[in-house]
C-alpha cells in the first residue's frame, strides 16, 4: 500500500508588497497562494518568493495563520 497523505498541511502564502502605494497595481487588496508543506519536516513558517499579480512582479509571499 502507499503512503496516504495525512501528514501534510493545507497552508496560505500572503504577499510581502514592499511597495504598496505602486501607481502601476493591477488590482485592490492582498494577493494570496495556497500550498501544502509536510508538518513533520517543516515546523517554521514558509517563505517562497512568487508572482505577484497586485504589484505586478516577484515578491516574497509569507505563510500566514
Amino acid at each position: 500500500m502507499g503512503k496516504s497523505k495525512g501528514a501534510r498541511i493545507t497552508i496560505t502564502l500572503e504577499c510581502e508588497c514592499p511597495n504598496q502605494s505602486n501607481i502601476e497595481k493591477r488590482s485592490n487588496g492582498v494577493f494570496r497562494y495556497t500550498s501544502s508543506k509536510n508538518r513533520r519536516n517543516t515546523p517554521n513558517r514558509i517563505e517562497l518568493k512568487k508572482f505577484c499579480k497586485h504589484c505586478n512582479c516577484y515578491t516574497i509571499f509569507k505563510e500566514i495563520k
